[in-house]
């Protein structure tokens, strides 16, 4: 008869900056599974829609944003239809807005959790990354629904070889969301405005993302502050998925270059202060 093999960990109160643990997150990778689910069914508990909510918000703030950006607005969509054009950039969008925000505050929001019972705390922020992952699946189902309607009344786009690379902007925009969101997390934990800041400080980085707005009209429209957008590591995210999906965006393998070495730089910055803070961060919470 095979014995499971047994793990046992030694839980020392200094260990080494770069000392992930990456190990000890794998071994709990069932737990992580847990808190997936846990997210997912919470979200729709006791409510009269359910899963429905995936599609509503998405689908009324495109809407809004062809109401208002290209019926009033006038703003230019590449010849796209401006509700396809939009969906994608809201779908792309909320994806990474969704990870960041919650990650920010993962800290403060499982405070009890942490202070009971010890398991890596990597996992908290891996597994808000993994559950808005099952939101974008669903929120994707919609984009690619309003795609097909498009596709069969006539309208002219179509998809590039560059939709292969979709697997790389997921992973990218998880990993953005998550650096970031972890960075945020530490200083929250000393500083409590950042909390308040970060709920409409997302809102306004959209606007300095290529989300109601094509980069070729920012460009030709204010030139001389185009350079902020264009080095926002999301604008290139956002142009690459519109360029795979609609064929119409502005790709460069420089950009997206550009983008995935912010990306990692992140990540990697946002892993060791998150790995640091983790330790005595249950006596400043």
């Amino acid at each position: 008869m095979m014995l499971k093999e047994e793990q046992e960990w030694t839980i020392e109160a200094k260990s080494s900056l770069f000392d992930l643990k990456l190990h000890e997150v794998w071994a709990y990778r069932d737990l992580l599974v847990l808190l997936v689910r846990r997210d997912f069914v919470s979200f729709y508990k006791q409510t009269i829609l359910g899963p429905l909510w995936f599609f509503i918000q998405p689908l009324f703030t495109t809407i809004i944003f062809t109401f208002i950006f290209g019926n009033l607005a006038g703003i230019s969509t590449d010849s796209l239809p401006k509700p396809l054009f939009y969906m994608a950039g809201i779908t792309a969008w909320n994806y990474f807005a969704d990870c960041l925000t919650k990650t920010s505050s993962v800290f403060k929001d499982n405070a009890a959790i942490f202070g009971k019972v010890y398991f890596p705390r990597l996992i908290m922020p891996l597994s808000i990354v993994v559950s808005n992952l099952v939101r974008f699946g669903v929120q994707m189902v919609l984009f690619l629904i309003l795609m097909a309607y498009y596709y069969f009344s006539g309208a002219h786009f179509g998809m590039s070889w560059a939709i292969c690379l979709f697997p790389v902007i997921v992973i990218l925009m998880a990993l953005l969301g998550l650096g970031a969101g972890m960075i945020i997390s530490a200083m929250t934990t000393k500083y409590r405005d950042l909390a308040f800041l970060i709920s409409f400080g997302v809102q306004l980085l959209m606007y300095a993302t290529t989300v109601i707005y094509p980069l070729s009209e920012a460009i030709k429209k204010y030139p001389a502050y185009a350079w902020i957008i264009e080095y926002n590591p999301m604008t290139p995210i956002i142009e690459t998925f519109r360029y795979g999906f609609l064929g119409e965006g502005s790709f460069s393998w420089f950009s997206l270059g550009y983008a995935t070495m912010v990306t990692l730089a992140l990540l990697l910055f946002g892993t060791l202060v998150f790995n640091k803070v983790e330790r005595n961060f249950v006596d400043t919470v």
